[in-house]
């Protein structure tokens, strides 16, 4: 009669987990083979799915700044007196989209891909330069609509209070 090896008092160890074959990168690293807000996009699929993640990141950041502008100006459209309910309600789904952008951008550049870094400011700054500086494709210097506020300054009064 065969007998049973005696029980140690320990539970039986679980069966092994699959493991995911994906390297989380902790510095910036350079090339394509990067993985970018969701698991395997832009991955192994090759420069052109790449571009396109960039392209991505790039146009999500310049509307982040677009609807910063969009709300700062729905702020102003209410003036000092109460806003209406839906002035209110418009006013804070603009914010929550411009927060949702912006996290994503954040989440994007924490894939800590230079490429995907470079897309991330080069979108904040054309989203300012077209947003935010006044400066218009197509025109001379921009003024601020009867302010006489130059261009040169980004869109803001110069410190000494001139209007040059």
């Amino acid at each position: 009669m065969a007998m049973t090896p005696p029980r140690s008092g320990h539970a039986a160890a679980p069966p092994p987990q699959h493991k995911m074959a994906m390297m989380m990168h902790m510095t910036f690293f350079w090339g394509d083979r990067a993985v970018v807000l969701f698991r395997g996009w832009p991955g192994e699929r090759g420069a052109g799915m790449y571009a396109l993640c960039l392209l991505f990141v790039f146009a999500l950041a310049a509307l982040t700044e677009g609807l910063s502008v969009l709300s700062r100006r729905l702020a102003r459209r209410g003036g000092q007196a109460p806003a209406p309910a839906s002035s209110a309600a418009l006013l804070t789904a603009v914010h929550a989209a411009r927060m949702g952008m912006a996290y994503l951008v954040m989440l994007a550049v924490m894939s800590f891909n230079v490429g995907v870094f470079l897309a991330a400011v080069a979108g904040h700054a054309l989203g300012f330069l077209l947003a935010r500086s006044r400066v218009r494709p197509g025109g001379g210097a921009a003024r601020d609509g009867g302010g006489g506020v130059a261009c040169e300054h980004g869109g803001l009064p110069p410190a000494d209070g001139s209007k040059t």
